[in-house]
């Protein structure tokens, strides 16, 4: 009976009735409820304490003040949640899976979410089944239920069996009818009950969380030591209660969070932008830590276009012409033509690939490019080798999977039998009789691969009937060699070296031959001791770790031992990152700190399994990601330095202030108002920042250490101390009753400079990425304001300033930024001048 599967009328009258194939999702939160975990955040709780203590002392100003920095962070949290939110669904959207299934007796790929009752899906080794149904057709069909029933080991399905969403195909292939989608399947009734889990915090939050409890401890002692000395010299209790609470709210950089999610956010769209769809948001941020990029062969640092350049058969040897996927080509060469015709006709029947012609005169595949290969080899000696498909009837097969290393068939027509066996060299020799045909196949073989080909051989057998499962090897004969090329691609070397130069180590990990890893390897500039590592015992955890350093190059691996070696490097403190595109490649991803599985060509199990999906197969997006997670641990290192050292400042400026014989030398609502300026939309801006060239030059810092490490402290105790000298020295210099605005004026600003100053470097007067310049420009406006505006001077209790005053001020503003810049520059220059060995350096 022939499988038609529903017409497109059909599934979309269905799809209007069932809905989509979705499994539901939690309902997302309310405007009420982000505003109300907005306010719930520690930091903002200080400021509505303080808020409500200037109230009932009916400080009006300042309540006013108080009321804006409250409603200033909370809008710009709001508005940065409902972004990221946002920005997460569209990737959910773009890196949503598909499914292939017969629509109007035509094989098409759709959305799973697009799947109805009724419909026919077939599935293959590596893909997620995307609904409940019952199977239709299955040929050595096993699924790996374990993340649905716990199963530890796959099971085998056959016709009228069902199949769960959500399960994974391991082996052989078949056709279901769907019966079942969105919340009625097994994985929908599943993610009904867990729809209200929350969202687990990444691990930079957690430490950038960590650290604000602490700041919030130092800062309230700081506050209570303010208070207890402003009372000790006589102060007005009442008064000194506002500015501690005004000083610990100001040291705090609340902006913080709105910062972290800006930044992931943003690096989450750009690298959506660069065709890197990220599935798990925590991987923005740990890409910036890869030390190790373990990289799988074909397809990755491929083209993944197979291409059949020799055959090789016992009497004689041809070449295959052409290129690619073009049906321009032929076989020439001194086979016999009756063993040539044999072995093609082996290589067009033991195949589940298919051609498509397309109108530019290549042919389109579907299926496995490897198979699509050999098919286009024998179309390009004769087409009509392609239609034996149709005249021998398939009775049995076993599929290749990457234990057996081989793939087997049973065809049958007008009573005769075929058993046609094909896989890799080392298996498929093993298995002949005639050990003199299997000893000059070897050596070809191994001649091939030196070459960097991958060898396929074929051998058949004409059994009298059709053989039981236990026979299936028995008597075969040789039929030849296939030597296939898999070139790399045209930047796969400049992708390694731009590696290199990030300090991120490139690992070939590969199932091919070891001469081919080794042929690609040298080619690519993969450096390694040696190609081959015989099996998993050198790799695993805890046996013979320190041989890993040795090897570049994995050839021959099984799943289980590219698992190994993943966490071998782990243990060694390496970030990993894993690329992979099939089945067997899962548990290497899952295992690895990022998954990153091919988009175009790899299966669906690779693609749930990984962290991190490229749209467009290209091993350089990988780079442009790192280059992105640096970039966002930069930019917040970058917000850390400037608004802690602000902090800093402010506290330094109202403890020792009065010991220099200053008066407070600023008032709760100041301090609030350069807080506010400093660390609302300037603060967030930072967010936002390019990337620094030299931060993909230079290996990345380890991440076990501290965000404020690699110097970022003593950075912080500089530009603090700087801001403080400046402000202080404005106090000092100010007429008696200006004192206030002179310390306001030039503290504001000169944290603003500061800003300037540490912001990431950029070339050219593009007006792109300047975001942080027009934040400072604003902040700066609005400090100005402060000053010569009457309502806010009423406000804030400021005073005008002269022209010669603002000078003074200005130049006493401009100070830290100058001095930072400078330092700098110089540092920079420094860092870029070579080595002269001349001038006292040792050879």
């Amino acid at each position: 009976m022939t499988i038609t599967g529903l017409s497109s009328v059909e599934a979309a009258e269905r799809l209007a009735t069932f809905g989509p194939n979705r499994a539901p999702r939690p309902k997302p939160p309310s405007l009420l409820s982000r505003v109300g975990g907005q306010l719930r955040d520690p930091m903002i709780l200080l400021l509505i304490g303080a808020l409500v203590v200037v109230a009932a002392l009916g400080d009006v100003a300042d309540a006013i003040i108080i009321a804006a920095v409250i409603v200033l962070n909370t809008a710009i949290g709001v508005v940065q949640e409902v972004r990221a939110a946002n920005a997460i669904a569209s990737l959910e959207r773009l890196s949503a899976p598909h499914a292939t299934v017969l629509r109007d007796g035509e094989p098409v790929r759709v959305d799973s979410a697009d799947l109805v009752p009724g419909d026919v899906v077939r599935l293959e080794a590596g893909d997620v089944v995307p609904a409940d149904g019952s199977l239709l057709e299955a040929a050595a069909l096993q699924v790996d239920e374990a993340a649905m029933t716990g199963e530890s080991v796959p099971v085998a399905r056959g016709v009228d069996e069902p199949l769960l969403s959500g399960t994974v195909v391991t082996r052989g292939r078949g056709l279901a009818e769907v019966t079942s989608t969105g919340a009625d399947s097994a994985l929908g009734r599943i993610a009904t009950a867990i729809a209200s889990a929350g969202i687990r915090p990444t691990p930079l939050q957690q430490r950038l969380s960590t650290l604000s409890r602490q700041l919030v401890a130092l800062t309230l002692a700081l506050a209570a030591l303010v208070f207890v000395l402003g009372l000790l010299r006589g102060e007005d209790a009442a008064e000194m209660v506002v500015l501690a609470v005004s000083l610990a709210v100001a040291a705090i950089p609340e902006s913080l969070p709105a910062v972290v999610s800006v930044a992931l956010a943003l690096g989450a769209y750009r690298m959506a932008r660069r065709s890197a769809l990220v599935r798990w948001l925590p991987a923005v941020e740990t890409l910036g830590s890869v030390t190790v990029l373990a990289s799988d062969k074909t397809g990755t640092l491929t083209e993944g276009r197979m291409v059949v350049q020799q055959l090789w058969t016992p009497t004689g040897a041809s070449r295959v012409t052409g290129h690619g996927y073009d049906v321009a080509g032929e076989v020439v060469g001194d086979d016999e033509p009756e063993s040539l015709a044999l072995l093609l006709r082996d290589v067009v029947l033991c195949n589940d690939a298919r051609l498509t012609t397309a109108e530019d005169g290549e042919w389109g595949i579907v299926g496995d490019p490897m198979e699509a290969a050999l098919l286009i080899a024998a179309a390009k000696h004769d087409a009509d080798l392609l239609r034996l498909g149709s005249l021998w009837s398939r009775m049995d097969e076993v599929p290749f999977d990457a234990t057996l290393q081989r793939m087997i068939t049973v065809h049958h027509r007008d009573g005769a039998w075929l058993t046609i066996c094909k896989g890799a060299p080392e298996v498929v020799l093993d298995l002949l009789a005639d050990t003199d045909v299997g000893q000059r196949a070897r050596a070809a073989a191994e001649e091939f691969a030196g070459r960097g080909f991958r060898v396929l051989a074929v051998a058949d057998a004409a059994p009298a009937s059709q053989p039981a499962r236990s026979e299936l090897d028995d008597g075969l004969v040789l039929r030849g060699l296939v030597a296939i090329s898999d070139p790399p691609r045209a930047d796969a070397a400049d992708v390694v070296r731009a590696c290199a130069d990030a300090g991120i180590r490139t690992v070939l990990i590969t199932g091919d031959h070891p001469a081919t890893a080794r042929a690609i390897a040298d080619e690519l500039g993969i450096r390694s001791a040696t190609p081959e590592v015989a099996d998993g015992d050198m790799v695993k955890r805890g046996e013979h770790v320190a041989a890993v350093e040795e090897i570049g190059v994995y050839a021959r691996t099984h799943p289980e031992q590219k698992v190994d070696i993943v966490a071998a490097w782990q243990d060694r403190g390496e970030v990993v990152a894993m690329t992979g595109d099939g089945v067997n490649d899962a548990p290497a991803l899952r295992r690895a700190d990022i998954g990153v599985a091919m988009g175009e060509r790899g299966t669906e199990v690779a693609r749930q399994a990984a962290d991190l999906v490229l749209a467009d197969d290209n091993l350089r997006t990988v780079v442009v990601a790192v280059g992105e997670g640096r970039r966002i641990y930069a930019n917040i290192r970058m917000f850390l330095r400037y608004a802690l050292a602000g902090g800093l400042a402010e506290v330094v400026v109202i403890l020792l202030g009065p010991f220099l014989g200053l008066p407070v030398p600023l008032g709760p609502g100041q301090i609030l108002w350069i807080n506010m300026l400093t660390h609302g939309v300037p603060g967030v801006a930072f967010g936002g920042e390019p990337l620094d060239p030299q931060a993909m030059r230079r290996p990345s810092p380890p991440p076990q250490e501290s965000v404020l490490g690699q110097g970022l402290f003593g950075q912080i105790l500089l530009a603090g101390a700087l801001i403080s000298v400046v402000s202080l020295a404005a106090g000092l210099l100010a007429p008696e009753a200006r004192v206030q605005t002179w310390v306001f004026v030039t503290l504001g600003l000169a944290q603003l400079g500061v800003g300037l100053a540490i912001r990431a470097p950029r070339a050219g007067v593009s007006w792109r990425g300047r975001g942080l310049e027009a934040a400072v420009a604003l902040a700066a406006v609005l400090q100005v304001l402060a000053v010569t505006w009457s309502p806010l001077r009423s406000l804030l209790g400021t005073d005008t300033l002269s022209w010669p005053d603002a000078a003074t001020v200005l130049l006493l503003s401009v100070v830290p930024g100058a001095v930072l810049a400078t330092q700098r520059h110089r540092h920079s220059r420094r860092r870029l001048a070579p080595t002269s060995l001349a001038s006292g350096g040792s050879a």
